[in-house]
């Protein structure tokens, strides 16, 4: 046991971090992405959210620093890892940002153990390990803001057809904002509102009622957790 600490605090070769500043800077890298997670979070205006994208933001720092510290002080190990992008390829483009960081881990920790960085190889699986789990318990990213989109089109008479669609609104949703409102030709107008259900299961009569108002027309509702992307 006394071996394998001694191991862990000395640096794995000239130049490299030794242990305490592999977690100093694991520590540093997760609390940076914690806060860019965050702002990133709480500035999202855009229909389009995803949860996992927010968890990836705030392990990547670790990620990308053990990748830096395996590499330093090695000219050759810069271009062994380029060479193992370069021979690294997927069939199926990743969509989950989450995957990607997954893939950026193990690579790291490939290239960690291959080049004899044992310490920093250690450290890193349990120092980003434990930001995986930290996220997961912690349900970063989840704001649960909104669980519908509503989008549909409004003809006639504008301000009193906007009257009647919040009023049915306000029967069906605890949180009601506009999202989008583009003037389209004579048609109508069409608009977008983020609605926070009273009771999804009865998005169904929210879109029956909506439909067969007069003046509102290609009434459509999306259900959706807040970390989905739509």
């Amino acid at each position: 046991m006394n071996d394998l600490i001694t191991m862990l605090s000395r640096p794995d070769s000239a130049g490299a971090p030794d242990g305490r500043t592999i977690l100093f800077m694991v520590l540093l890298a997760f609390s940076t992405g914690i806060f860019i997670g965050f702002v990133y979070m709480w500035t999202h205006e855009a229909l389009s959210y995803s949860r996992t994208f927010v968890g990836a933001l705030a392990a990547l720092p670790g990620i990308v620093a053990m990748l830096v510290a395996a590499m330093s002080g090695s000219l050759l190990v810069v271009f062994g890892l380029l060479a193992v992008f370069g021979v690294v390829r997927f069939r199926n483009v990743l969509k989950d940002t989450r995957d990607t960081a997954f893939i950026l881990w193990v690579i790291m920790e490939g290239l960690a153990v291959g080049t004899s960085r044992f310490t920093t190889a250690l450290l890193a699986v349990f120092g980003i390990g434990a930001t995986f789990l930290v996220l997961r318990f912690m349900s970063f990213g989840l704001r649960n803001r909104y669980d519908a989109i509503l989008s549909l089109r409004i003809t006639g008479d504008v301000p009193a057809r906007l009257a009647n669609l919040r009023a049915i609104l306000e029967r069906h949703a605890v949180r009601i904002e506009l999202a989008s409102d583009r003037r389209s030709t004579k048609d109508g107008t069409d608009v977008s509102y983020r609605l926070l259900l009273r009771d999804t299961s009865r998005s169904v009569e929210l879109q029956s009622e909506l439909a067969g108002a007069e003046g509102l027309e290609n009434v459509s509702v999306y259900l959706h957790d807040d970390e989905a992307e739509i």
